[in-house]
């Protein structure tokens, strides 16, 4: 293997639906049924662990796909 190709290897940054969770702010069981989506990115590998994906194509299905939370202000309650 030339250096190059172990040195790519080497500079994967990979995700499990553990740290997709924390990215989206939803339940791991949430998560699992993101990642299921057919628009979701496909794992690049499945471990004893479970599917892993790289980040970027995470990141950017987030960008794409998941808007912003609403604003507090937006609720608002009427008391007074």
């Amino acid at each position: 293997m030339r250096l190059s190709s172990t040195l790519h290897l080497v500079t994967h940054h990979l995700v499990g639906t553990v740290e997709i969770a924390e990215m989206l702010g939803v339940s791991r069981q949430r998560a699992h049924q993101i990642a299921a989506k057919p628009s979701f990115p496909a794992p690049v590998a499945t471990l004893a662990s479970g599917k892993v994906w790289e980040t970027e194509p995470v990141k950017a299905w987030i960008r794409e796909n998941r808007p912003e939370p609403a604003s507090d202000s937006c609720s608002g309650s009427g008391a007074g």
